[in-house]
């Protein structure tokens, strides 16, 4: 016999209470409806819907309601299972600057899925890819070599090197939650809601462009360049000019010794090479010099990856990355002149001269690649001298000494250039990096001393050495865009 409700009173009571029972979903969406100041509060962490043709995803950051608890950098720390000292998203501080209207910001910041990101664009192994329908920019561990090029090209600062890993790791706007539906770490550990993703107007193509760049962050690196997504709104409205917090704060960057002996050793072998073969010069000794100082340079390049077994695929990004240019030539160069030299004959004479005019298209990748992230000390103007310079010296130091001379003093003025005490680059060379600095020109003058009688293997040495000190200072003084807050790179 089946029992019904009327056997049983009390359990009829229960399941009646329980059908006017609300769920807490249900009494928040009659409070909401009811209060419509709660709207603004309770609003929508992501889109309901894809992004249409011209739209893609990105962060928009609400200024007044950001506090800088940094919730959103311990969810994202947390939830991709980061390193200890590894972050995707930073929070960071903006100042006015306007005399008596003082006027201070918290800024949380983390990729912005730009619409012409440089990261991928200077990518030597296409290990960065946009994706067509939400436009956010992924990384692919799995493709990554380590080079580190992403991280010098993005002004922002996102790419973040993991020496654990031996990769770079950027923020993905965590595309497997919004995929399913769930809000990105950040957006869901703020308190205040003061982030969320939304969809913005883009102009897809070779060159992407967003839009309307009027509410990205005026106290960050301009968007020109890689047209960056995330808006930053405020109700209460910002002050015109605004500079981040830490914006005179000298960071000194890492050197990059591997890069050092690349460039320096690549360019003395280039150009002992060149005066021998080209010059006239008939001085074996010279010219085994040479190749192996191109050697040695050509091999010091592997040091520099987190994944040398991988560099193989350099090959990869050579239609817009110039390092995979600089690779691919300065590598057949090497093989060219190694060939030359063992051949014997016009063929192999033949072969020499044709891995040293390879070895000078090399030398001008290998500026380009440093000139395209357009940061202020690596300008044309000094880094065409610089590299150039280390050329054509030892170019002309066995053979025509006067001239290698005056080739390097020019080369030393138009570093003390950057010595100005009003720039970066020269807070950092007469402070942090003074050492190094006073070891560059104490180096170069020994040289240029010991020159007044003739060259000899000393005085070369000393030149050589100045140069690795000079290359150095290239890369530890050179200024570092990023957004107000972000740590940059370690010192």
């Amino acid at each position: 016999m089946v029992a019904s409700r009327d056997t049983f009173p009390l359990l009829a009571e229960l399941l009646a209470d329980q059908q006017r029972l609300q769920t807490p979903i249900a009494r928040f969406s009659d409070l909401a409806a009811i209060t419509p100041a709660l709207a603004p509060v309770y609003r929508d962490l992501i889109p309901l819907t894809a992004p249409a043709p011209g739209e893609q995803y990105a962060f928009e950051v609400d200024l007044d309601a950001c506090s800088g608890c940094k919730a959103c950098v311990a969810g994202c720390h947390s939830l991709n299972g980061l390193d200890e000292n590894e972050t995707w998203r930073d929070v960071g501080v903006v100042l006015g600057t306007q005399a008596g209207h003082p006027f201070q910001q918290t800024i949380t910041s983390a990729c912005h899925h730009c619409a012409d990101p440089a990261c991928m664009n200077g990518c030597p192994v296409l290990a960065y890819e946009k994706d067509p329908v939400t436009g956010i920019v992924r990384h692919l561990d799995d493709q990554c070599i380590g080079c580190s090029y992403c991280v010098l090209k993005c002004p922002y600062d996102v790419p973040k090197y993991s020496e654990r890993l031996g990769i770079v790791r950027k923020c993905d706007m965590c595309h497997g939650r919004l995929a399913a539906g769930e809000a990105p770490a950040c957006v869901q550990a703020c308190p205040t809601h003061a982030i969320r993703i939304v969809k913005v107007p883009v102009e897809n193509g070779p060159h992407g462009r967003v839009t309307d760049t009027t509410h990205f962050l005026a106290a960050a690196p301009s968007p020109n360049y890689t047209q960056p997504t995330t808006r930053y709104v405020s109700r209460r409205g910002l002050p015109k000019k605004l500079v981040a917090a830490d914006t005179a704060t000298p960071r000194a960057q890492p050197a990059h010794w591997p890069l050092v002996f690349l460039l320096v050793f690549t360019q003395i072998g280039a150009g002992l090479l060149a005066a021998q073969v080209f010059g006239g010069a008939e001085s074996p000794a010279v010219l085994w010099s040479g190749a192996v100082f191109f050697a040695l340079g050509v091999g010091a390049s592997v040091a520099h990856l987190g994944q040398p077994l991988r560099a193989w695929r350099i090959f990869l990004g050579w239609r817009k990355s110039w390092l995979s240019r600089e690779a691919l030539v300065l590598g057949a160069a090497a093989g060219a002149i190694a060939g030359g030299l063992a051949l014997p004959g016009e063929g192999g004479e033949r072969l020499l001269q044709a891995g040293i005019l390879a070895a000078f298209a090399g030398i001008f990748c290998s500026a380009m690649i440093y000139v395209d992230t357009r940061r202020r000390l690596w300008a044309g103007e000094q880094t065409w001298v610089r590299m150039g310079g280390t050329v054509a010296i030892a170019a002309t130091w066995w053979t025509l000494p006067a001239l290698a001379v005056t080739l390097l003093l020019g080369k030393l003025i138009v570093e003390m250039a950057t010595l100005a005490p009003g720039s970066i680059q020269g807070k950092l060379q007469r402070g942090p990096l003074r050492r190094l600095c006073f070891g560059r020109f104490a180096f170069a003058a020994i040289a240029l001393a010991s020159m007044t009688t003739a060259p000899s293997a000393f005085t070369f040495a000393m030149f050589v050495t100045g140069e690795l000190l000079e290359r150095a200072l290239y890369f530890r003084a050179v200024d570092a865009p990023k957004m107000p807050g972000m740590g940059g790179q370690p010192k």
